[in-house]
């Protein structure tokens, strides 16, 4: 069972791996839902982790708001991920959007291109695509070698016990071409409901084993 921690900074990730994290997604400022850490944040993470071999995925996003990103914010996030790989990241979190509500398949091509050789997971950018769209979305991201999808499975603000069903049509559609990763609201008092009512292998959250 992959319990994936989500990191704002160093802080917390000594007790969190302690009590039970085995992967670490690193992020900035989850206020706004997570942005690119700074690179010595990344650096102190990969290398502490790295002795415990727990596996560090960076949030790869140049802001908060929506996941439309304009020609300056691609190319900063293309930097961002070049100098996570260059630091020894084992994975990158992404998700670029059009405002036709789908996915921003020429930035996503680039950003996997660069990311050859990681792991790679599309974020919760995922869940702002309407319902039909994520279906085609799961085809396209699966055909292009993205590895998993992070996923709350319904409105942000729900608890996830409330979205089981569309989570369960997800994972059923994926058909293990990538994963389908539930996350958002899931802590260490309800993991054991989520993993058996959606019988997955990998779970994540900022509660998802006790700080």
């Amino acid at each position: 069972m992959i319990k994936e921690f989500c990191a704002e900074n160093f802080t917390d990730i000594p007790t969190a791996t302690r009590n039970g994290a085995n992967r670490i997604e690193l992020c900035d400022n989850l206020a706004v839902g997570g942005t690119t850490p700074s690179t010595g944040v990344i650096e102190e993470v990969v290398a502490y982790a790295g002795e415990k071999s727990i596996p560090v995925m960076t949030m790869i996003r140049p802001r908060g708001g929506d996941f439309v990103y304009n020609d300056i914010e691609l190319k900063i996030m293309h930097t961002d991920l070049i100098e996570a790989k260059k630091l020894g990241t084992d994975g990158v979190v992404f998700g670029c959007l059009t405002s036709e509500n789908w996915l921003d398949e020429e930035a996503l091509e680039l950003l996997i291109e660069t990311a050859e050789g990681l792991q790679i997971t599309f974020h919760m950018a995922f869940d702002q695509l309407n319902q039909e769209n994520q279906f085609k979305a799961i085809d396209w991201l699966a055909e292009h070698g993205v590895h998993r999808i992070l996923t709350h499975g319904g409105v942000s603000k729900t608890p996830i016990t409330e979205n089981f069903a569309h989570l369960k049509e997800l994972i059923r559609y994926a058909d293990n071409r990538l994963i389908i990763l539930p996350g958002g609201g899931i802590s260490n008092e309800n993991i054991q409901q989520v993993i058996e009512e959606l019988d997955v292998s990998e779970v994540h959250g900022t509660k998802i084993v006790a700080i």
